[in-house]
């Protein structure tokens, strides 16, 4: 046991944190013309940045990276400039911020896709779940399985992300292999039926994550580098025979490259802790650098887990959404407010800046 609290600094690679707390990224469906941030979205993350680390939204990492309406990218200059008002007047508030960088795979619509094209993907299955597009939630499309030759191509989107992430003024980013989107569609064997170097054995399952992973470390450095995994999650049809080996396996190949970050999702994304068997605590153990626990974390399971060396760092995920105070309100004790669902995706300024902070309690 120790006497650690949520709201003291903590180093985290070149950077050093105002508090324990992490804003999880969040997908809204707020960009504009060329999946450029929204004007709005300086104001939004600006709010929130009392956060000790915010990460931004998923974040395409080229035009095929595309699963949603609405959602940004990092792949040209007009959305790297967009970028740019979001980091710095999250500066100009004292805040740290990494964008999640993201490859959808499966998960699009041709709708979304250049030329209207099949969405991709480790092997031709398609998934169980849906996407928003046209302003509704539809059947995600019947992907084509990726060639051998595509892959360096897919790593390559990744690197230069980064790269333009870091110019955008960033302080860092994270690799999102989780949630079921295509990295994990790689990990996981109930999407990927390959029978060549990535697909089969633990081992060849991990390649495309970790080999994104070491590309984004070498462009911008591991101390800037992040990644999530979501282990159990059964997030948009993804599902895997035995995860403990192949997370286990994952996560020494990960500590091993030096990067800044674990961002592990324990049990269902936005559901129950207590999904499947599964030992978080091995992750936890097999990881060098800082754990980021995310998942049904309140302030006192945030402050129990952090009493007994569980993790580091946490994750709070919808909450900022209605609370930009969050972090006062938690040292406070003050009750949150609640969300509007109805404003959650897509939209404008309602539900997205005019939610207010606690008189006194925040500058926002």
């Amino acid at each position: 046991m120790t006497d650690k609290t949520l709201f003291e600094t903590y180093p985290l690679g070149p950077i050093t944190l105002a508090n324990r707390i992490v804003m999880a990224p969040l997908t809204r469906n707020r960009a504009g013309p060329g999946l450029v941030p929204s004007e709005f979205a300086a104001t939004y993350y600006s709010q929130r940045a009392t956060a000790g680390l915010l990460i931004a939204e998923a974040t395409q990492v080229s035009a095929q990276a595309q699963g949603y309406q609405d959602t940004p990218g990092l792949y040209t200059q007009p959305q790297v400039a967009g970028w740019r008002k979001v980091t710095d007047a999250v500066h100009a508030k004292g805040g740290k911020i990494f964008v999640q960088l993201w490859h959808v795979g499966r998960v699009s619509h041709v709708d979304l896709q250049p030329q209207g094209a099949a969405p991709v993907a480790p092997s031709a299955i398609r998934a169980e779940t849906k996407t928003f597009v046209n302003n509704g939630f539809v059947e995600v499309s019947a992907p084509r399985a990726l060639t051998l030759e595509e892959l360096p191509a897919i790593v390559d989107d990744f690197r230069q992300a980064a790269a333009n992430a870091m110019a955008a003024g960033f302080d860092g980013v994270e690799v999102h292999g989780a949630n079921g989107y295509l990295l994990e569609q790689f990990l996981k064997d109930g999407a990927n039926l390959r029978t060549d170097a990535y697909g089969g054995s633990i081992e060849n399952r991990a390649r495309l994550l970790l080999e994104v992973t070491a590309a984004v470390a070498e462009e911008i450095g591991a101390d800037r580098t992040g990644v999530r995994l979501s282990p159990v999650s059964p997030a948009n049809g993804i599902s895997c025979s035995d995860p403990q080996p192949q997370y286990d396996y994952l996560v020494e190949r990960l500590s091993a490259l030096g990067i800044v970050y674990l961002h592990v999702i324990e049990g269902a994304t936005g559901g129950p802790r207590e999904l499947a068997p599964f030992d978080f605590g091995s992750l936890r153990r097999r990881f060098k650098q800082t754990y980021l626990a995310n998942n049904g974390y309140d302030l006192a399971l945030a402050n129990t887990y952090l009493s007994q060396g569980k993790a580091d760092l946490f994750a709070f995920g919808r909450p900022f959404i209605s609370n930009p105070d969050l972090v006062a309100r938690l040292a406070l004790g003050a009750p949150l407010a609640a969300l509007k669902p109805e404003t959650l995706y897509g939209g404008g300024a309602e539900g997205y800046i005019d939610y207010p902070a606690l008189a006194g309690a925040s500058d926002s």
